[in-house]
């Protein structure tokens, strides 16, 4: 069959043996599509054509949208077919491809997003691009038809103007991922400038930063909540404390299931984009642990509850370890959050008379709801509280609980008999990484044996599948479904995976003493420096330079420092790094993160909201680290640990051991070099040692001297 030839008997393009999810829903579609790689633009090249680049994800409503309306369409497909080189990306699967291109259209048209649309020359510089674009032309935009031959006519008749475009455009892309500036003092000044740029954004009423749409921003949260509780900055720690209660409290937050959606399109967290990530909820779960931690409020600690209980039923291979990647919004292009939302007739079907009266205030249901596509439609927030319901029903605290309790559980069966969005079983490195660091710290916080189970095992297949025991790591540990798993190229691991599997490594000893998962957390970190850390210039590339051609932008090197939205690669290595010299003992940890915070020093000011993850590095960096030793087991040793844990503190260290394992010298270095020093007490079954700068104070069995030595 002619390349070009197309109409709705085509089987497959060229996406059939893609292991991506999001690829493979292209699979079908006329247009010729090619995965990224040396062969699309191999063919680009000796066709003279232009590529077609589309970034999006399975997750991305207009990602679906602009598929059903163009590229599933005949006569669109025959135009890109004969014009351009199609390549499709996922941006979960390559997030290096996106971040490039991402830079490249925010050059070009001001703004980012999904789907990403670029017209490339053959050799993948960008001269022109956008985002979604229509079938024909409206909502002010240019029809796609419109745009494609556009496009095509200035490669083909005016090319140079492209070539000096995208010449341009690269430009741009290198100069805006590479900033660095060594102009700047490491001080903990500097995290105050980023503490009051976040604080001056807080929206008091409604709590969150700016205003619409909403983002929850977990690294500068938790980068509040630290200055706030152990310097005293009272305006960091109310921006904390409220954007957690408003968040949980809205529609953005899954009011029966638990998890968040990734966003609020509106101020008041109540109209969410309703897909979910894990990245998100992993993060938010570390948030609502660490202020349970530190507030001790039973609010945080349900929340964060539910968002393990929704993890556990929904986003996790319970029999295996390992986190999905995301759960989309919709079941299909008419459905706008139809599985999340409720009408009042849908709530009346399902709850009797009593429920429904105190349901409908608590949730705000009502004949008029809050979703354009269907005003009927309700998202599910809490308006008032319960004694607020009481007040207005008429019926005691007491009743309205267990009313709404009823409710709760009738509202969430009925639900689950809908048909469940999609849900991406992909299991990404860093990703999973992060869900494992997220369930230990939980684990511990909120004292649950089962978070911590799942966290190893996910861990241990972290350790058994992605990385070959050496110095490679791969992005992927396995693709969903199981469909095309194997046929296609694995991609390698970025520094974002690195970085984030170093943590949960670390993580994971502290979790159960096993030196296999410190001493993978040693050679991970020597690799990622070996693979990514710029000893010329200082700090992390993103991507290896392992000597492999490298294709369109990507030979822009870049040196991430913004969270957008996962923490940053750099300031998360430099966080590994540094706790991993204080187990060690190797300075050279601290040099390369002390290097690579300096490296941003002059610049991180500017970048507020989105250098939380930054701050905390910083001050990682600069307090004195100290770790809290607690020997034992029994009900003694468990009162030690859960006070040592108490108050969040990103330079403090729990760490729980046996007295014998003391005696077996089986600990990192540093840690046993100090602890060797130290006498066990006589007649004592569980005890601690408060450790500041591999000195440690004598052993202390009570609270009241573990308090005093903590201070």
């Amino acid at each position: 069959m002619d390349e070009h030839q197309t109409n709705t008997a085509v089987a497959m393009n060229q996406l059939q043996l893609a292991s991506s999810s999001y690829l493979r829903s292209a699979r079908h579609q006329p247009v010729n599509w090619h995965p990224w790689g040396e062969a699309a633009f191999a063919k680009a090249q000796a066709q003279n054509k232009p590529i077609l680049l589309d970034i999006g994800a399975v997750w991305c409503h207009w990602c679906h949208v602009m598929d059903r309306e163009s590229y599933e369409d005949v006569e669109i497909a025959r135009i890109i077919n004969d014009h351009f080189v199609a390549v499709k990306v996922d941006r979960d699967e390559r997030p290096d491809v996106d971040s490039r291109y991402q830079a490249a259209v925010s050059a070009i048209s001001g703004q980012g997003g999904w789907p990403l649309t670029a017209f490339l020359t053959p050799d993948g510089r960008p001269y022109f691009g956008g985002t979604y674009f229509p079938r024909d032309d409206r909502y002010g935009r240019p029809g796609f038809g419109r745009v494609l031959l556009t496009m095509s006519q200035v490669w083909q008749e005016r090319r140079d103007e492209a070539l000096e475009s995208a010449s341009s455009v690269m430009g741009a892309i290198e100069h805006n991922e590479s900033f660095s500036s060594r102009g700047g003092d490491l001080n903990l000044a500097l995290v105050d400038k980023i503490v009051a740029s976040a604080v001056s954004q807080f929206d008091p009423q409604h709590g969150g930063f700016g205003s619409q749409p909403k983002f929850p921003h977990p690294a500068i949260l938790d980068l509040l909540l630290q200055v706030g509780v152990n310097r005293g900055i009272e305006e960091a720690t109310k921006a904390f404390i409220v954007t957690l209660e408003q968040m949980a409290r809205g529609g953005v937050y899954d009011q029966l299931a638990g998890g968040f959606h990734r966003y609020s399109v509106d101020e008041r967290w109540v109209v969410p984009h309703f897909e979910k990530m894990i990245y998100d909820n992993t993060e938010l779960l570390r948030n609502y642990a660490h202020a349970y931690q530190s507030f001790v409020h039973q609010d945080f600690r349900s929340t964060a509850e539910e968002i393990i209980g929704w993890l556990d039923a929904v986003m996790t291979d319970r029999e295996r370890g390992g986190f999905y990647a995301s759960q989309d919004a919709d079941i299909n292009l008419e459905d706008d959050g139809d599985y999340f939302t409720w009408t009042l007739d849908e709530a009346r079907a399902v709850l009797d008379p009593d429920e429904l009266l105190v349901a409908a205030p608590y949730w705000d249901i009502g004949e008029l709801g809050d979703m354009h596509h269907n005003p009927a439609k309700n998202v599910l927030h809490r308006k008032f509280t319960i004694e607020e319901v009481s007040e207005k029903t008429g019926k005691a605290v007491a009743d309205v609980k267990w009313l709404l309790s009823s409710a709760h559980r009738k509202l969430l069966a009925a639900r689950i008999d809908r048909s469940t969005p999609f849900i991406d079983q992909t299991l990404y490195t860093g990703w999973n990484a992060m869900g494992v660091t997220a369930y230990l710290e939980a684990a511990r916080v909120l004292r649950l044996e089962d978070p911590k189970r799942f966290a190893l095992m996910t861990l241990d297949r972290i350790i058994a599948e992605a990385w070959d025991g050496n110095s490679a790591l791969r992005h992927v540990v396995a693709y969903g479904g199981g469909v095309g798993e194997g046929s296609q190229e694995d991609v390698p691991g970025t520094l974002d995976d690195y970085a984030m599997t170093v943590h949960a490594c670390i993580d994971g000893w502290i979790a159960s003493a096993q030196m296999r998962y410190y001493q993978a957390a040693v050679k991970l970190a020597d690799a990622m420096i070996a693979r990514f850390y710029d000893r010329t210039a200082g700090a992390f590339f993103d991507t290896a330079a392992n000597g492999a051609v490298a294709l369109g932008a990507l030979t822009a090197r870049r040196k991430p420092l913004q969270d957008s939205p996962t923490p940053a690669g750099n300031p998360t290595a430099a966080s590994a790094l540094l706790r991993l010299e204080e187990l060690s003992g190797r300075q050279e940890y601290r040099d390369i993160a002390e290097d690579t915070l300096e490296s941003f020093a002059g610049i991180v000011e500017h970048f507020g909201l989105y250098a939380g993850s930054y701050g905390l590095a910083l001050e990682r960096l600069l307090l004195d680290p100290t770790q809290v030793v607690v020997v034992g087991t029994g009900a003694e040793a468990d009162q030690l640990e859960a006070l040592a844990t108490a108050r969040f503190a990103v330079n403090k260290t729990v760490i729980r051991l046996s007295a014998d394992t003391i005696a077996a010298c089986a600990l990192p270095d540093a840690l046993a070099e100090t602890l060797v020093q130290v006498p066990k007490p006589e007649g004592k079954l569980a005890w601690a040692l408060v450790c500041r700068a591999r000195t440690c104070t004598p052993p202390v069995w009570d609270a009241e001297g573990l308090l005093k030595a903590m201070e």
